[in-house]
């Protein structure tokens, strides 16, 4: 039974309770792409955020397999399930779906990228004009560039990276209210010298030249912020096998092999906020030098805030206010 780390609150510490034992990492987004050679400082020109115009707030839902789910409207066609990955680090449709809503190819080059396994697929480059989540009148600042991919998770007809779909405005993601809406960071950016209570406001770091949103850990390590898993904390090691009853297969977008089992607890720390008793799985068959992952069983109890121009993320307890 999928297990999930709960959130209290003791002497203004945050500590994450696991629920129970092991959980099935998802099979979705989660590891898409961590090498690429695809040119990630080629950005679609973006509207300018305005307060007033800012996109409503968004609901979706969990399917532990495939990720924080809603509807979504490409270039005015639709509704297509989309999963929101702030892991992804580009936004994807397969070759289906970009037929159907007309995207525009940005070259006549393809793109070898490769999943968490370290196995590539060929991609091309397109850019979607128009893109409302939620509903077909909820339309986000700018175009939004995507790659077309062979393949997507079952019942999965895109990927949506909120980072670039709400640029070059911010957003929160609140996991237990299944709410993600967006952040003015001219009015609401956040900042690092007024933490909140019982959360943290820590630095998004890079990692290459891309915007996925990276924390350092207290032992120094940095970790990718990922919706696309459930994952907790997840470690590269060796020495898992197919054939572990403990063991759990999964298959990244690139279509390569991931084994995972969950083990003891792990304590670690985020800036101020320290986590106890954090879900904690081990990966086999992953890339060398793949990040460290603090996915969705690991974020559950929080609403998670990323400020683009600060280049600042904050981490706090659901329905608590600043």
């Amino acid at each position: 039974m999928m297990t999930r780390a709960k959130a209290i609150v003791l002497s203004g510490v945050l500590i994450a309770l696991a629920a129970g034992s092991w959980a099935v990492p998802g099979s979705g987004a989660a590891h898409f792409p961590f090498n690429s050679t695809i040119n990630l400082q080629s950005r679609i020109p973006v509207q300018k955020a305005n307060a007033a115009v800012l996109p409503r707030r968004v609901k979706f839902r969990e399917a532990k397999s495939r990720g924080l789910l809603t509807s979504a409207w490409l270039n005015d066609r639709g509704p297509f399930t989309v999963a929101l990955d702030t892991g992804a680090g580009i936004s994807v449709i397969s070759d289906a779906l970009a037929r159907d809503i007309g995207a525009r190819h940005l070259n006549t080059r393809t793109t070898r990228v490769a999943g968490l396994s370290g196995r590539e697929v060929t991609a091309r480059e397109a850019v979607v004009d128009r893109t409302a989540l939620g509903d077909r009148d909820n339309v986000m600042p700018g175009k939004l560039r995507v790659l077309i991919a062979p393949q997507l998770p079952a019942g999965v007809d895109a990927i949506v990276d909120p980072t670039e779909a709400f640029a070059p405005l911010g957003y929160s993601i609140d996991l237990p209210n299944g709410v993600i809406s967006a952040l003015n960071p001219k009015s609401d950016g956040l900042d690092q010298t007024r933490p909140p209570n019982n959360g943290a406001v820590v630095a998004w770091l890079r990692d290459g030249q891309g915007n996925r949103p990276f924390v350092r850990l207290s032992d120094g390590r940095k970790a990718l912020i990922d919706t696309g898993s459930n994952f907790g904390l997840a470690l590269s090691r060796s020495g898992l096998s197919e054939n572990d009853q403990r063991a759990r297969v999964s298959r990244d977008v690139g279509g390569g092999t991931i084994s995972s089992r969950r083990v003891a607890p792990t304590t670690v720390s985020i800036g101020d906020l320290v986590l106890r008793d954090v879900p904690t799985d081990l990966l086999d068959g992953v890339e060398k030098g793949a990040p460290v992952i603090l996915g969705r069983d690991a974020l559950y109890p929080f609403r998670l805030s990323f400020d683009p121009v600060r280049r600042l993320i904050e981490i706090v307890p659901s329905g608590q206010d600043n």
